[in-house]
């Protein structure tokens, strides 16, 4: 029979969480998707655009990674947290992928991941709160978003580099199967204005990461 954990232990857990997702590297349980795939002679200006997008795009995942902290915490029953783990660890995935890209290209990561967290973090517990078909429709519609932002970057990355084509176009297919997954789960609707808010809350992160 698992122990139920105390408040000090979801605290602690939710720092080690944080620390991992921003201070080192996690480990993919998947194959990386580029793996066969060899380093392209990219112009310095679409380098600088790759960097760029996957900046952006691990900027993404570490908000992911909180988000589903958040709202795993906050869940009213095991079957959604057990859901919202499983997301997360695919997502890890990306985080794992993305800086790697990053690396690979010669970039780095947002100055600003740790507030990106902070924030997503807050934003998950709070949708956990309002009940799990509510916290459902925030993955759906947070899912939702990201798959057509990243259906975006397929459009705006530079053909050459097919390895970052191929890491986001798995991402974008893991992005999907989540979405399906929290609306076959009961996830509801969000209003049209807290979509609309989550879509300006996106813009701000991603046009800051761009850069910095």
């Amino acid at each position: 029979m698992m122990r139920l954990l105390s408040p000090l232990d979801q605290v602690v857990g939710a720092a080690d969480h944080f620390l991992r997702s921003i201070a080192t590297t996690p480990p993919s349980g998947r194959p990386y998707p580029a793996k066969a795939i060899a380093e392209a002679a990219l112009t310095d200006q679409e380098k600088k655009l790759s960097v760029a997008l996957m900046r952006v795009n691990h900027s993404g995942e570490v908000a992911a990674q909180a988000l589903y902290q958040g709202q795993a915490l906050t869940a009213r029953s095991p079957e959604l947290a057990q859901l919202l783990k499983a997301a997360a660890a695919e997502e890890a995935d990306h985080l794992n992928w993305t800086i790697g890209r990053i690396e690979a290209l010669g970039g780095r990561p947002s100055i600003f991941a740790p507030l990106w967290y902070a924030g997503a973090f807050a934003l998950g517990a709070l949708a956990g709160r309002l009940g799990d078909k509510v916290s459902l429709g925030f993955l759906a519609e947070t899912e939702r978003q990201v798959e057509q932002h990243l259906m975006g970057h397929m459009e705006r990355l530079p053909l050459a580099d097919e390895a970052s084509r191929a890491v986001v176009a798995q991402m974008k297919e893991d992005e999907a199967r989540h979405m399906n997954s929290a609306r076959d789960h009961g996830g509801a609707d969000l209003p049209r204005p807290v979509q609309a808010a989550m879509q300006a809350g996106g813009r701000v992160m991603t046009s800051v990461a761009h850069y910095i």
